[in-house]
């Protein structure tokens, strides 16, 4: 391996090191900014304290992870400047507008709102305070829209035409926006967030629940997200199978890579283990069942796809991470949704708050989510490959003029920045979860009284019996 090849291996390396951190925190605030979301109008619609319990609880959490998450995103683009600056200069009048897009419909809104939910709750009234929760939450899908509009648009690149120096430019923005697979993308991508979220709140809940099986709030979370795990993690393994076939049919190299076959034949066999072996081109270890593959990937008993030996070598995804990664996305998803139908049958037999192995499978699966997530973008990412925009700009004419040297430095000084600050970041958020939700939890810092201020607040549906004086119903 040359200089040149090992200096866009070290820029493709620091790009997936930042994006490893980056993706984990935008979809921590999707999940959670929606939870807080139900939460907020279910203890509206209710009026049971429980509610706001959870919800104060969660927003702490919230407001720190939402931090992270801006100062991640930030360092994302300043690689495109840095080591990516030829796909910034080819891509950029497609993939720079739908990033600023971003930022002034989604960044906009949820910042513009985010200190009134964090902080208004004694300011605005109930009313007020759960509409910017809404804003916030609703800022975080269109944030997801976009973000996932562009990097769908590079998996799968329509309503473009090219300039003489090769630079991509805007033809249709509707066929750019709604690229073929961005639908079935961001769909798989929001549900994925959704459940994400709901194992780590379930097994927040549940280890609160083995230290105390009466405190009502772990409990509300350990429902709420055995609730989810049952109905939602099915749904997210049906919309993985249209985008899979969706990706069959636009990025078939990529099926190919992640399934481990070399070789079209009738009545494809699905590879459940093996390691595919780009030398011989052939999976070695081989474990496989004949026409499984066919019946999920063609719908027919004898259906047939391309193998990696039918695409040129220089075509090529690295199939062996993207085969590993994607069987560990499917059988957390598969173990997701078992632990969804064990609390159903828990929640059927009165069992639920009670079943130590249930809650301690929670525990343990609470990161299973995100690790779905983070093995779902290696084989979205990975089986891109040699492309940066599939099939018309590969990821060696898109990276900048920088030597090793330089990229070598960079990598080292973010990981080091990122262990620290991250990690201490990460270390904060375990912090907080690890404290007992209680009745009348509080939220983030109010700072200065509502009255001190000269201010006259809204009066509050459910008054909170920590302010004696706002007005309280008779007894």
């Amino acid at each position: 391996m040359d200089i040149g090849s090992t200096a866009i291996l070290l820029a493709r390396a620091q790009f997936a090191f930042t994006i490893g951190f980056h993706i984990i925190l935008p979809a921590f605030s999707i999940g959670l900014a929606n939870y807080l979301m139900v939460l907020e109008g279910l203890w509206l619609l209710t009026g049971r304290q429980v509610y706001m319990d959870v919800f104060q609880y969660w927003l702490k959490i919230f407001a720190v992870g939402f931090a992270m998450g801006v100062v991640s995103g930030l360092v994302m683009s300043y690689q495109f400047g840095t080591n990516w600056g030829a796909f910034a200069d080819k891509a950029g009048p497609i993939v720079g507008p739908l990033m600023g897009y971003e930022v002034l419909t989604a960044f906009f809104l949820e910042a513009g709102f985010l200190g009134i939910m964090l902080f208004g709750r004694h300011r605005v009234g109930p009313y007020l305070h759960f509409a910017a929760t809404c804003f916030v939450a609703i800022g975080t899908l269109i944030s997801a829209f976009w973000i996932l509009s562009a990097n769908s648009w590079m998996q799968t690149p329509t309503g473009y035409k090219t300039s003489l120096d090769g630079r991509f430019l805007p033809d249709s923005w509707l066929h750019i926006i709604f690229n073929p697979s961005f639908p079935f993308r961001w769909v798989h991508m929001v549900i994925a967030a959704f459940l994400s979220v709901a194992f780590l709140v379930g097994a927040v809940g549940a280890y609160h629940l083995l230290r105390d099986r009466q405190n009502q709030a772990a409990r509300t979370m350990f429902s709420m997200a055995m609730w989810m795990a049952a109905f939602v993690a099915p749904i997210q393994i049906l919309a993985g199978d249209f985008h899979g076939l969706n990706t069959l049919e636009h990025q078939p190299a990529k099926v190919a890579a992640l399934e481990g076959d070399w070789h079209a034949e009738p009545g494809q066999r699905l590879i459940l283990l093996g390691w595919p072996n780009m030398g011989t081109e052939k999976t070695d270890f081989e474990v496989s069942i004949p026409h499984l593959g066919a019946l999920i990937l063609t719908h027919t008993w004898n259906g047939e796809i391309k193998g990696l030996a039918d695409f040129p070598r220089d075509q090529r995804p690295p199939s062996p991470p993207i085969f590993v990664a994607f069987r560990v996305m499917v059988l957390l998803g598969v173990l997701m949704a078992a632990i969804g139908i064990a609390g159903l049958w828990k929640r059927y037999r009165g069992r639920l708050y009670y079943s130590n192995w249930l809650l301690r499978c929670m525990v343990i699966m609470g990161p299973a989510g995100f690790m779905a997530l983070l093995s779902g973008w290696v084989v979205t990412e990975v089986g891109r490959q040699p492309y940066t925009v599939y099939g018309m700009l590969r990821t060696e004419e898109s990276v900048s003029p920088i030597g090793l040297p330089g990229v070598a430095t960079s990598l080292v000084a973010f990981a080091i920045v990122y262990f620290i600050v991250f990690g201490a970041g990460f270390f904060f958020l375990l912090r907080l979860m690890r404290h007992m939700p209680i009745v009348g939890e509080g939220g983030p810092p109010q700072g200065v009284p509502v009255r001190s201020a000269g201010l006259t607040p809204l009066p509050s549906l459910h008054p909170d019996p920590r302010h004696p004086t706002e007005p309280r119903p008779a007894e």
